[in-house]
Parts: structure tokens; sequence; C-alpha cells
């Protein structure tokens, strides 16, 4: 990705954020990296000061940690928070898969099969950022459909430490017909209005970052505090 395309539609400042936050999610900054103002504004042709500032609003959501004497760095995965993230995730998740069952529009439902269309392509291409991408497109859908826009949001400002974890997962093991399967059996619940089904089928497939916590934290324990 162009960084001065990012410079178009949105301050400096801004832009610096969402690019650093982008790398930072997506692992290309992984847990524990050092990062440094100068070196920053350098790559990103920039001023310190709008680096600076992404700096400390990263550290206010926790995705970077200021060390006196020490530096700065990526901030460990928190596996509390990223069970606290999931927990919610899970309860909000399951009423708004419920709602989804007794209406959801059609062009939402269009939008989730074409969807699932370019995640079997990715299956097959084991492209695991456009994976990611697509794993919560799927999920924004639903919140789309139901009019709950404004609690996805929310729920966003919590999912920082799920979501490098969630990532992980995704380039550790490019095996992901089981979650191909399981969100085309949500779309299959909603399509036939069963509710108690599609229920069922979300918490399994958000019950799937339990297990993985356990196996990934064994695997890559640098990452995690």
């Amino acid at each position: 990705m162009n960084f001065n395309q990012r410079l178009q539609p949105v301050s400096t400042r801004e832009a610096v954020y969402m690019e650093l936050r982008e790398q930072i999610l997506k692992l290309q900054l992984p847990p524990g990296t050092p990062l440094s103002e100068n070196e920053t504004s350098l790559l990103f042709k920039v001023s310190r000061t709008p680096v600076r500032e992404s700096f400390l609003r990263l550290a206010q959501e926790g995705l970077v940690q200021v060390l006196p004497q020490r530096g700065t760095f990526v901030s460990l995965i928190d596996t509390a928070l990223v069970e606290e993230a999931r927990f919610m995730r899970e309860q909000l998740e399951k009423a708004v898969i419920l709602l989804a069952c007794s209406h959801f529009p059609p062009a939402s439902l269009n939008a989730l099969e074409q969807n699932l269309l370019e995640q079997q392509a990715c299956v097959s291409s084991k492209d695991d950022k456009s994976m990611f991408e697509l794993d919560e497109a799927f999920h924004r859908i639903l919140f789309d459909g139901c009019s709950k826009m404004n609690i996805w949001s929310i729920m966003q400002q919590m999912n920082a430490h799920l979501n490098r974890s969630r990532m992980l997962r995704l380039v550790d093991d490019h095996d992901w017909k089981d979650l191909f399967e399981q969100h085309a059996r949500m779309a299959e619940a909603i399509k036939k209005q069963d509710g108690i089904g599609a229920q069922e089928l979300m918490v399994e497939h958000l019950s799937l970052n339990i297990a993985d916590q356990a196996l990934l934290k064994e695997k890559y324990p640098d990452y995690y505090k």
C-alpha cells in the first residue's frame, strides 16, 4: 500500500496513526518490535510530531508500550484482554445473528454470499491478510444488516488484542476450511431463519479462540505477556 495515498482524505497525523495501527494489527510490526520516532518519520516522510502523537494514541489503545529509559515497543498480546474481547463479541454477536434470522435485508444476504465466494478463493490462495479482512467483513455485514453499526464501532475499540491473536492464527495455520464452513453454515441458518442454530454456530465459531490461545502462546511465547 502507498502511504502517501492516505494523506489525501485525512490529516498527516491520522494517516500515520492508521498506517501504524494497521501494520500492528496485521503483524507487519510484530509484538515486541521496537519503534523509533526518527526512523518512522523518515520512513513515512513526515515530521516527528505526527509520529509521536500516533505513538501516544496507540499507547492509549494498548497497542504500544512506552518504557522509560528503554524506548517504545509494540505491546505484547494480553491474553486477558483477548478473552474479555472474545466474551463481549460472543454476547453481542449471538444477539445480532438472532436478529438476522428474524429479518435480514436481501441486499445484506447477497453481500454475505459474495463474501463467502471471496473467502473460498482465499482458502485456495492462502492469502492470510485478505482472509482476515473478509472474516471481519462477514461479521460487519451482520451488524450492518441489523442496523447495529454503532455497536460494531464500539466493539472494535476492544478488539485490538483479539484481532492480533486472530491474525496470528491465520498466519500460523493456513487450513481455513473450518473457518469458511462455519461462516457458510451461519449464512444458511440466516436464510432458514434458524435462530437457535445460528446462535449455536456463532458460539462454536468464537470459541475457537479459546483453544487457539493456548496453542499460539506455546508456539509464540515472545508475542504474549
